[in-house]
């Protein structure tokens, strides 16, 4: 990804706060507050689903992100955007908002480290 495509996505979600970059299995992670939002993969955006806003992007025309693995197709919990959103930031916010929303409905936190008995 070059500075060009990274200034882009960061204007595009800059109505939601800051975005990071970080390189991941041949795309991009989108992490907002340290949490990760949504995948860049061939430069198409994805953004975080859940049970609650799968219905929403599915009925704006959204599609997951799909790959194959072992020779089996895997449907992930990122979906595409409508065309309009990747236009400008007034119109990614509240598909980011959804997907920052979901994020941290599902994200993955670190058990409580044990103690040890001496």
């Amino acid at each position: 990804m070059d500075d060009a495509e990274r200034t882009f996505l960061a204007d595009l979600f800059a109505l939601l706060g800051p975005v990071a970059l970080r390189a991941m299995f041949g795309g991009h992670g989108l992490y907002h507050d340290g949490i990760i939002i949504g995948i860049v993969v061939d430069g198409e955006v994805y953004l975080k689903t859940d049970a609650q806003t799968q219905p929403i992007f599915a009925a704006a025309g959204g599609e997951p992100f799909v790959y194959v693995s072992r020779q089996r197709t895997v449907a992930m919990s990122y979906w595409s955007v409508p065309a309009e959103a990747m236009e400008s930031a007034t119109e990614m916010l509240p598909w980011a908002r959804l997907a920052h929303a979901a994020a941290l409905r599902t994200a993955v936190r670190k058990p409580a480290a044990r103690t040890r008995r001496k």
